[in-house]
């Protein structure tokens, strides 16, 4: 019996088990004590990044929109989590550290969406550098609230100082936990791009008015982006918030934004598996450079330049990798050129078809002119 390629239900079950097989080594890594705190630490913040690069390129690399107000989003989410934790703590509310963990979470999620599409109904009217700055003076107003705020750590509008720390919450963060968020959140931004509204909103990156004029609804499509783009970034942020334990006005701040556009940019705009490449490589490589305290950011600068020089469209441009797919190219080697020459043929059969239909009824049309001239 031949072999023929893994079918969809297959390949569905394939990347499940790639995931488990993920989890299972986080686990017996985390479990038999082979990394350190610290080492546990820096997989956590590369979780979050992930959320925040993934969900920020489905703004920048599916939409086509330059912002920078994601952070402003973040902080939005992590406050709104901490002050709900806060609350439910104060109010004697008895519940699992893990449900109140994903509970507060989803909350501050929410709360950064409802802010999100606040924003995004007047801020995506405009479009290049115009969005940009409006982002990230959204994302200033957001740090400027917070520093002013007495129940999020500030002494309050009428001394107008700079606030303190949020302190005093509940570290209910839990690895494995956030590893689950990462993955659901790395899946759904991936169906949702791959989904009609997700062509829908690739066509407006492409041509705006084009898909205007096809009846796409410009406005829904784009508040709808920002709005889901503003809920993971709110996750994001109620993980921080619940995994430091103290939260600063300075997380809004424009420069964690850069950071995190750079992230997008470094790994390719519109590629998932580039943001999360991107996400890891860049919150990994300035620890390794620790030792040499002194040049540490130069040489992550450097690395960022050469980058950018050599490969200005990312590290992986728009490819994703697809563990299907390299299953099938590896061990169904013969099947998957079958497949594209099939592919090839038929699409070369179909151009044939229409060629000669067209052909036809130029010949029909000469005819029928003859006819009438003769006439």
């Amino acid at each position: 019996m031949k072999k023929s390629m893994l079918s969809t239900k297959q390949s569905y079950a394939l990347c499940a088990i790639g995931v488990l097989v993920l989890f299972g080594i986080l686990v017996a890594v985390c479990e038999t004590g082979a990394i350190s705190l610290y080492v546990k630490g820096i997989l956590m913040t590369c979780c979050i990044a992930v959320i925040m690069t993934t969900s920020l390129n489905l703004t920048i690399g599916v939409l086509g929109q330059l912002t920078l107000g994601c952070c402003g989003f973040e902080a939005i989410g992590a406050y709104s989590a901490a002050l709900m934790s806060k609350l439910l703590v104060a109010n004697g509310v008895q519940m699992d550290d893990t449900v109140r963990f994903l509970l507060v979470t989803f909350v501050g999620g929410v709360v950064a969406c409802v802010f999100g599409v606040l924003v995004g109904i007047p801020a995506l009217r405009l479009h290049g550098d115009y969005l940009a700055i409006i982002t990230l003076g959204f994302g200033e107003i957001i740090r400027v609230i917070i520093q002013n705020l007495k129940v999020a750590g500030g002494k309050g509008l009428a001394d107008g100082q700079q606030g303190q720390a949020l302190i005093g919450i509940d570290r209910l963060a839990n690895l494995y936990v956030v590893f689950c968020i990462t993955v659901v959140t790395v899946v759904l931004l991936f169906m949702f791009a791959r989904s009609r509204y997700g062509r829908a909103v690739k066509a407006i990156r492409d041509d705006e008015i084009a898909a205007g004029a096809s009846g796409i609804n410009i406005t829904y499509m784009k508040v709808l982006v920002f709005a889901i783009s503003a809920f993971f970034a709110g996750i994001a942020g109620g993980i921080f918030a619940q995994y430091i334990g103290a939260l600063t006005p300075s997380m809004a701040g424009w420069l964690q934004s850069i950071n995190y556009v750079i992230m997008v940019v470094f790994g390719g705009m519109g590629s998932l598996t580039g943001s999360i490449v991107a996400a890891v490589g860049l919150t990994i490589l300035p620890e390794l450079l620790r030792a040499f305290s002194t040049y540490r950011m130069l040489v992550y600068s450097v690395v960022l330049v050469i980058i950018m020089v050599f490969r200005p469209q990312g590290l992986f441009g728009n490819w994703e990798f697809s563990l299907p797919k390299f299953v099938n190219t590896w061990f169904y080697p013969v099947h998957v050129k079958m497949h594209g020459k099939s592919g090839a043929s038929q699409s070369a059969s179909k151009k044939t078809k229409e060629t000669g239909e067209t052909t036809a009824s130029s010949e029909i049309n000469t005819s029928s002119e003859d006819k009438e001239v003769q006439a």
